[in-house]
């Protein structure tokens, strides 16, 4: 089963939480982004509806699959942050 982990960081005066590369908007508070990670994180625990997916490959392949929606990664929050501050 693919892992999906996110962190929340400090981040232009605030707190964001990471997936990636990719950084979500600002808050105010680590605990806003910790709530917003927390919920993007279930969000992707989430199983969906079966569907017909078509992708196109490094190679310029196309390509149709069925996703069975109930493939849903193990998504976490990592707060390493909140063992640093009081």
């Amino acid at each position: 089963m693919p892992e999906v982990h996110y962190a929340v960081i400090q981040h232009d005066g605030g707190w964001a939480y990471r997936l990636g590369e990719v950084i979500s908007e600002t808050f105010a508070s680590r605990d806003e982004a910790l709530v917003a990670a927390e919920s993007a994180a279930a969000r992707q625990r989430t199983p969906g509806e079966a569907v017909e997916i078509e992708y196109e490959d490094g190679d310029g392949r196309w390509h149709k699959e069925r996703s069975a929606g109930d493939d849903r990664p193990e998504a976490t929050v990592d707060d390493a942050t909140r063992r640093r501050e009081p």
